[in-house]
């Protein structure tokens, strides 16, 4: 039987080390549950005991940059990184040809990333709320000038020091619009603790101010930065909330998506039952 309570993990990698929470056999296939923005790797507490008690190893990292994840020492951000992290995740922790990778948001991007990756580790991928970037040209000139209006944070993260300084405003506006109706107070007052710090706080932004570098990213990471918008050669699963105010959910849809119904940006938060019962028949096969 699971444990519901996840226990602790850290794991040091070359650049950063991890801590992440853990649920489900130690001797049970790996499945990494990656978080997104601005969020933690406790958006998992109800996927993870749900996968554990049907075996699986679950663990689930605060990425880098989010405490209680330090801050990664070679200062890269850029998604080539996260997939790195996930790959150093799965070998530190002995994971074999059954593994699979979960992703939200940000998450979601390296999932996606490290599907089309020919060197991934990961047999199944399943990414919620972001399809492959490639698709994000579908859905049509109506749909695309809604989707640059939702996508307005985007650009202000780039500026420098606003973003910081109206932090907590900025994360209670995006959950309050990508999943209205959900109450995020446990959710908001984790994130809000995991970014107290101004490096935190930096390093989380900071992944939408690497996209716009990509000239700065690591050489340790640049064959993996190859396929970062890359769409997943491996089987994959898109889940995505049909009342999702981040990213349009037609343009989901036409990519292939899942549509969960009742459900925000944060649909595994809010339709905990519905998204876990997704997610176990896909990685079941």
């Amino acid at each position: 039987m699971a444990r519901v309570s996840p226990e602790t993990l850290e794991v040091p990698l070359p650049a950063v080390t991890l801590s992440c929470l853990a649920w489900g056999p130690p001797d049970g296939p790996l499945a990494v549950l990656l978080h997104g923005f601005p969020d933690t790797a406790w958006t998992w507490r109800h996927l993870g005991p749900v996968l554990a008690e049907q075996g699986w190893r679950v663990v689930a990292p605060h990425t880098r940059g989010y405490a209680p994840s330090g801050l990664p020492r070679d200062g890269d951000l850029h998604v080539a990184a996260l997939m790195a992290d996930a790959v150093g995740v799965h070998d530190a922790l002995g994971g074999d040809d059954r593994a699979v990778l979960v992703g939200h948001d940000w998450g979601a991007i390296t999932a996606n990333a490290l599907g089309a990756h020919p060197r991934s580790p990961y047999a199944r991928v399943v990414a919620m709320a972001v399809p492959p970037l490639t698709a994000i040209t579908r859905g049509g000139p109506l749909v695309l000038a809604r989707q640059a209006t939702m996508s307005w944070y985007t650009l202000f993260n780039q500026l420098p020091v606003l973003p910081e300084r109206t932090f907590e405003r900025l994360v209670r506006h995006l959950w309050a619009a990508w999943s209205p109706g959900y109450d995020a107070g446990e959710d908001l007052e984790r994130v809000l603790a995991s970014l107290r710090e101004p490096a935190h706080r930096s390093a989380a932004l900071g992944y939408y101010r690497a996209v716009t570098r990509p000239w700065q990213v690591e050489a340790a990471y640049r064959d993996w930065h190859r396929t970062w918008t890359g769409t997943p050669t491996v089987p994959a699963l898109t889940l995505h909330g049909a009342q999702d105010g981040c990213l349009h959910p037609r343009i989901a849809e036409r990519a292939g998506a899942v549509l969960v119904e009742g459900a925000g940006h944060f649909l595994q938060l809010e339709r905990p039952a519905e998204v876990g019962r997704l997610v176990s028949s896909f990685l079941a096969g």
